[in-house]
């Protein structure tokens, strides 16, 4: 079975992070908004398939990378979420909450041995306007 797919996401932890999204945008390019930024790509072995990976910052009291004490939470993009979840009790990881949906695609958190939360994200897939066209 295909686990991990790519990198969903980096978010961590900052005292400010409307001053770190504005300090990353000035010096380093970055478009970001009140939620960071997404960089967008095309899937390499189908072109029509769209993807992204985030960055975003958080104030130093969120609660969202709980139970880990970490400043830090990586997304892991997967292939098929629920099976994985499946595996991942029957190793015995510590599954930190339910299977969550939206219409971007199924959300759970995890904790690696160390206590660091780890986001895995099935993406809704998403087709390339152009892509299909041709």
């Amino acid at each position: 079975m295909k686990k991990v797919t790519g990198l969903g996401g980096i978010f961590f932890k900052s005292d400010d992070p409307k001053a770190m999204n504005e300090w990353y945008a000035e010096n380093l390019g970055l478009p970001t908004s009140p939620y960071g930024t997404a960089f967008e790509w095309l899937d390499k072995d189908d072109p029509t398939i769209k993807g992204s990976t985030v960055w975003s910052t958080f104030p130093t009291t969120s609660k969202y990378f709980d139970p880990s004490t970490k400043p830090f939470m990586i997304n892991y993009r997967v292939a098929d979420l629920v099976a994985l979840v499946e595996e991942l009790k029957a190793a015995n990881v510590t599954i930190i909450d339910e299977i969550a949906t939206y219409d971007y695609g199924k959300f759970v958190h995890i904790l690696d041995p160390e206590g660091n939360a780890i986001e895995l994200w099935e993406p809704a897939v998403e087709k390339d306007e152009q892509q299909t066209a041709e």
